[in-house]
């Protein structure tokens, strides 16, 4: 939530939402819509797709609106469902959208991998600065467990180039 280079350009698609997720933030709709001013019945694309590496084997994908997800605050930065996570003290994890939290890391087909955004050039913040292992690893932990982020670990240590320093 402290991140201000893009104004939120990587909100720009909406996200995918786990049909988990969707339940836990329509049993959150009232707060919701009043953050963002916006009626629960326009927050999700109608269609529910069977897709087994999501929790709870299907997905939806949020609404753009005005170019951006419909989540997006608008007289601020950020998501509001993680901003209404941290005002009320709960764990943002419980209704931000993993796909979301692990941006620009993504999944599909049982496998990890970067977004699209990331590898075609037209994520703004690509280029200097952390990986997008790196910044993803904590939510990696969290969603994953220790056990892949340590095996992830080992793998960057691996591929890293040695210097005549180390």
């Amino acid at each position: 939530m402290s991140c201000g280079f893009c104004a939120d350009a990587c909100c720009q698609h909406g996200v995918d939402v786990s049909i988990v997720e969707l339940d836990r933030i329509i049993a959150r709709a009232p707060e919701i819509a009043e953050r963002i001013g916006r009626d629960a019945s326009t927050w999700f694309v109608p269609a529910m797709t069977d897709d087994a590496d999501f929790p709870g084997g299907a997905a939806t994908r949020t609404t753009v609106v005005d170019g951006r997800c419909v989540f997006l605050q608008r007289d601020t930065r950020g998501c509001a469902l993680h901003a209404l996570s941290l005002e009320t003290n709960d764990d943002y994890h419980l209704l931000k959208p993993m796909v979301s939290a692990l941006f620009p890391v993504t999944f599909g087909d049982g496998a990890l991998f970067c977004s699209d955004e990331l590898t075609d050039g037209s994520l703004v913040c690509a280029g200097e600065g952390p990986t997008a292992y790196e910044m993803a690893r904590a939510e990696l932990a969290y969603y994953f467990g220790e056990d892949l982020v340590a095996e992830l670990d080992s793998m960057r240590s691996a591929a890293t180039p040695k210097t005549a320093t180390d």
